[in-house]
């Protein structure tokens, strides 16, 4: 439990600098890690301060996560963040195939994802997927249903969301839509929306 302390502090320190930046206006975008997203690629074009901020945010999270990857070993840990980044893939109520592949491919190249066999992940995922753009509203209660599964573990809970916005930042940007899902998840899994910048 220590351990999450730490990481907890951490993040909220991360959180207090960015809203200082957002503040004063003194966040530079240019170059550097700052505006990379969580995958090394791109920061979205328009993003601004807060858009660097946020891709630290989403850097601090994957490492994190990756620091805990011999802990997130469950089923339900496996389950819960395939249904949460399905989630996020379908925020904006639908998933073109594009879409669909790119996520595929930055949930198999997670790094904490990889203590799950591809097959189980892309099988889960795209269930998901299937049931939230057959009926958005349906499906997201469904899909709302199995991250619930993991309040049970806080340090699960927490990594949940910690995957959510790590594959929603992956391009430098998180959209309103994904960040309004993650608040929901947030919420379902007891967790307070502003331990991750929400």
């Amino acid at each position: 439990m220590a351990m999450w302390d730490r990481i907890k502090d951490q993040a909220k320190g991360l959180q207090q600098q960015a809203q200082g930046a957002r503040g004063s206006g003194a966040q530079g975008g240019h170059g550097g890690p700052a505006g990379q997203g969580a995958f090394g690629g791109r920061s979205r074009p328009g993003s601004g301060s807060s858009g660097g901020s946020r891709a630290q945010l989403v850097s601090t999270l994957k490492s994190q996560l990756s620091s805990l990857k011999t802990e997130l070993k469950s089923g339900a840990y496996r389950d819960a963040s395939m249904a949460m980044c399905a989630l996020v893939a379908a925020a904006d109520g639908h998933v073109d195939p594009t879409e669909r592949q790119q996520m595929e491919s930055l949930i198999l190249n997670n790094d904490v994802l990889q203590n799950f066999p591809p097959e189980q992940l892309r099988q889960r995922f795209s269930k998901h997927v299937d049931q939230l753009t057959f009926d958005f509203p349906q499906g997201k209660n469904q899909v709302m249903q199995e991250i619930a599964k993991a309040a049970k573990k806080p340090a699960e809970a927490r990594a949940v969301v910690q995957t959510g916005f790590v594959i929603a930042g992956a391009d430098g940007y998180i959209a309103p839509a994904e960040e309004q899902v993650l608040r929901e998840a947030c919420s379902v899994l007891g967790l307070s929306p502003q331990e991750f910048g929400l």
